[in-house]
């Protein structure tokens, strides 16, 4: 008898495990969402259009706001984020310690958006020396004070760098603390109504100042359709922007806490490359990218800024772009 109804037992709980795996794979577990690092940045914004217009829906993509790109970075190292958007100088520091990045986006050139904004009684370059530069630590912050310096003839110990994070920037000079920062939108077009002037903008360093969207190489393979919904939303974020420019800026001018005007403004000292021009260059059938980013990474080298050399032709990657519509 006890035999019986242990073959009982053994049978009805079967049944109950055959039944739970044919629920279950009727409702498979969720996908990890892809999770998308940015800083407020201009250039950065119609990742956040595409989300607030729907172009996301269907995939797991999950838009995160950082500081700044120093936080971007970190969280890129620590697998907090499977998408970095940072500049192509932060993208080099970055692929010492994660040699398998992969740039899979050209978002913009910076052409006026990144500045020096001095004291009004500061009129020349030259005139740094023995001045305050606040200025963010990081890749891009210690890039910009270089390429300031070489342009005024000076050195690291002519000036007093005075290290200040992003929401620090507007503060700092309005108190006196620094006589000068290098920094970008929005901070550039408050510190303008403050008084401060622009000594020096990225339009001087053409293409110097590239902002992508890195990703690891392994993600190209294992989130090849989120990546392709990503860009996708991407650039129909961009013909929405193009066939809607007042109602897009009120949308993209809300993270940076700016005005729609403002926005537009600071919109407009940005080259944004469409996707042929993104497959141009990340294929190298356009070799200006290749070479503009060996460039950087000589003067980098030069500067201090990177410990060793890293192979450029690898980082830039096509094959999303390629694979969308």
């Amino acid at each position: 008898m006890k035999r019986r109804y242990f073959d009982f037992l053994l049978v009805g709980l079967g049944s109950i495990a055959c039944l739970l795996s044919i629920l279950l794979g009727c409702n498979p577990a969720p996908q990890m969402p892809l999770r998308v690092g940015a800083n407020v940045w201009p250039g950065f914004e119609p990742l956040f259009l595409a989300k607030d217009l729907g172009y996301y829906q269907g995939h797991p993509i999950e838009l995160r706001d950082y500081p700044s790109s120093t936080e971007v970075s970190q969280a890129f190292r620590n697998n907090d984020i499977e998408v970095a958007a940072l500049t192509m100088d932060e993208t080099l520091l970055l692929a010492q310690t994660n040699p398998d990045i992969r740039v899979i986006l050209i978002t913009d050139f910076s052409n006026g958006a990144d500045v020096l904004m001095v004291k009004p009684e500061i009129k020349t370059l030259q005139n740094l020396k023995g001045r305050k530069i606040g200025v963010e630590s990081n890749a891009l912050g210690g890039y910009l004070l270089s390429r300031v310096l070489d342009l005024a003839g000076l050195s690291p110990e002519d000036i007093q760098v005075i290290s200040l994070g992003v929401s620090e920037h507007e503060q700092a000079y309005k108190q006196n603390l620094v006589d000068a920062v290098i920094t970008f939108e929005p901070v550039r077009s408050n510190l303008l109504k403050a008084g401060a002037n622009i000594l020096f903008d990225s339009s001087q360093i053409p293409r110097e100042i590239v902002d992508v969207l890195g990703v690891h190489q392994q993600l190209l393979t294992d989130r090849e359709a989120d990546l392709k919904a990503l860009l996708e939303g991407w650039f129909r974020a961009l013909d929405y922007h193009q066939q809607n420019p007042q109602e897009a800026a009120r949308k993209m001018a809300v993270r940076g806490q700016v005005s729609p005007e403002q926005f537009i403004k600071s919109f407009e000292l940005l080259t944004i490359p469409d996707r042929q021009t993104n497959l141009q260059l990340l294929s190298k059938t356009n070799p200006s990218l290749l070479q503009n980013t060996q460039r950087l990474l000589k003067i980098m080298l030069d500067k201090r800024l990177l410990n060793r050399s890293i192979p450029v032709e690898p980082l830039l990657n096509e094959r999303i772009v390629r694979a969308i519509r």
